[in-house]
């Protein structure tokens, strides 16, 4: 599967933002997914992850209560909707799928990375 993440820019804290990301081919359900982010120097840390079929997610404490990560299937399409943003939620975002069916929170649990996503968060 070939994942392209999209959405990302600049906003203000406080405010929110979609981002999300398309899969292509014809077995999309098949996958879990998962986003993660990654500042300059740091290692890439989970964020969120959600399982094939929706019924199950799970997120990082930093993010728990903000952001929320859903899939439509039928688009081919994972979302990761981000609400009362802080700067530092500033990141490349990147999206990732598993065929672990309940997701997972480890980058070693994916098989596929899309390009990933800046998101700039101003004070």
């Amino acid at each position: 599967v070939q994942l392209q993440a999209s959405g990302g820019g600049l906003v203000q804290a406080g405010g929110s933002l979609r981002i999300s990301c398309a899969a292509s081919g014809r077995t999309f359900s098949s996958y879990a997914m998962g986003w993660f982010r990654q500042t300059p120097g740091k290692e890439r840390e989970f964020v969120a992850t959600i399982s094939w079929n929706g019924a199950y997610t799970y997120y990082a404490d930093s993010v728990k209560g903000r952001f929320t990560i859903s899939r439509a299937n039928a688009k081919n399409t994972v979302y990761l909707q981000m609400a009362n943003l802080e700067p530092e939620d500033t990141a490349v975002y990147y999206c990732a799928a598993t065929t672990i069916s309940g997701g997972g929170v480890y980058k070693g649990q994916y098989g596929y990375w899309g390009q990933g996503t800046q998101v700039t968060v101003s004070s």
